[in-house]
């Protein structure tokens, strides 16, 4: 079987002497948190590190221990912080931990039998990483695999260009030109290539929205979004080289699949992978606006992640934005008056999205419906959603949450933001922790 590689793949792959990379060692910001956590070679050269230490090596297996707790089932969570307490924190086991203070391990063990939460061991995981930052990190920086790691950062900083890819069908085309299908010439691995046409940005004055997009997909890393892998350029065209999506688009499957629409619990498993990639955006002070069920993308296993950030926009700490931008029948009620907003329109979009993933039509427009612009954007402002048999009690509650028409009033737009929005009794049977890792199975496996 072929993996796609070319002949050449070892030749593209090959790692310099460590003399060349002093440029980089000099270079590089020593950030414990993006070098030993963050970044994924980086993350696992510095567990290698540690493995070879054992007293350091103790500090890695309690945080593995530490991640299969917060992802373990609700009926096993308990037993599995017992089995974390019994062997990191007993006096005389082989993988006790000294790091940590009695009083801390203490209140662990008084939560475990009151109230198991996720976040029961976050203090001594924050102690741990603290003492990983310190001494250990230093040694490491003077190690064979610091110097691994700045190999293949010198690797990773090598030119990209059109002929690092092998380029496929065309799969669609947007406002700035089309995307197609491409292969990474040395690993074998597919991804879309997003190709912007400099004439038609320079036509349609995109040039800046081009660039945002570009700015707005570096600083995100989460698997409900999807991720820029590559960039390059050619005389033609900027291109961004992203995750391939081969599932198909929501909106293709609430209507073209049978009956239009979806089961709540399929609709539910949506939600709650958009409530997560909000989350992320979020996080790093990012508005979307423009949630719709054609830019919410599946993969082959039937996740989905969100896509097209031409419009999202990143909003300084204690800032807020206004713009009329969207798409028609799903701009919040603050948008289409052009008031100021940080993120309340996209927990907004959520709820169009949940509405239209359950009833198969949008809140504010029937499906190919032909009415004006205005009278959308009256129906937004001014009308109540309606809800048919297919609302359980618990999607209508949601649904009316987060179609508020007051921001202040509207369900994810507190200071608790998502959080909020996961405690809703709709997402009940939905173990975030477990999602959030890939290990739950969803409801739809596309062709």
């Amino acid at each position: 079987k072929q993996s796609g590689r070319s002949k050449k793949w070892k030749e593209m792959l090959k790692l310099p002497p460590v003399s060349h990379c002093e440029g980089i060692r000099c270079s590089i910001e020593r950030d414990y948190n993006q070098l030993c956590d963050k970044q994924p070679i980086g993350r696992l050269l510095f567990r290698q590190f540690c493995d070879s230490r054992p007293d350091l090596k103790r500090c890695i297996e309690f945080l593995d221990a530490v991640a299969e707790y917060e992802v373990s089932s609700d009926e096993k969570r308990i037993d599995c912080g017992l089995k974390v307490l019994e062997t990191y924190f007993t006096n005389g086991s082989a993988a006790h931990l000294p790091e940590i203070p009695q009083e801390t391990v203490n209140e662990c063990k008084a939560r475990l039998e009151k109230n198991p939460s996720k976040d029961l061991f976050m203090d001594c995981t924050r102690i741990v990483h603290e003492y990983l930052s310190r001494r250990p990190f230093e040694a490491y920086q003077e190690s064979v695999f610091f110097s691994r790691f700045l190999q293949w950062k010198w690797l990773e900083k090598q030119p990209v260009t059109k002929h690092t890819f092998r380029h496929y069908r065309v799969l669609g085309k947007g406002g700035f030109g089309e995307v197609c299908a491409c292969q990474v010439r040395a690993t074998g691995k597919m991804y879309a290539c997003k190709k912007l046409e400099k004439k038609r940005i320079k036509k349609r004055k995109g040039e800046s929205m081009a660039l945002n997009e570009k700015r707005i997909l570096e600083k995100v890393n989460s698997r409900f979004v999807v991720s820029l892998s590559y960039t390059y350029e050619t005389k033609d065209a900027l291109c961004l080289v992203l995750t391939i999506m081969n599932g198909g688009d929501l909106k293709f499957h609430i209507y073209n699949m049978g009956n239009p629409g979806f089961d709540e619990e399929r609709a539910i498993f949506y939600a709650a992978e958009l409530c997560c990639g909000l989350e992320d955006l979020q996080k790093e002070r990012i508005v979307y606006r423009d949630l719709k069920p054609e830019n919410i993308l599946l993969d082959d296993c039937g996740h989905i992640r969100i896509s097209d950030l031409g419009l999202a926009v990143q909003i300084p700490e204690g800032e807020t934005v206004r713009g009329r931008v969207g798409t028609v029948g799903y701009m919040a009620p603050e948008v289409l008056k052009n008031e100021k907003y940080t993120f309340s329109p996209d927990w907004w979009g959520l709820g169009c999205l949940i509405y239209e993933m359950i009833e198969g039509q949008s809140p504010f427009r029937k499906h190919k419906e032909r009415v004006k612009r205005d009278e959308i954007d009256r129906r937004v402002k001014e009308d109540q959603e309606t809800y048919s048999e297919k609302f359980s009690e618990e999607a209508k509650s949601i649904c009316r949450m987060l179609l508020t028409k007051n921001p202040v009033e509207r369900l994810g737009c507190s200071e608790d933001g998502a959080a909020i929005v996961k405690q809703h009794p709709i997402f009940k049977n939905i173990n975030f922790k477990r999602l959030e890792a890939n290990m739950l199975e969803p409801p739809f496996l596309p062709d």
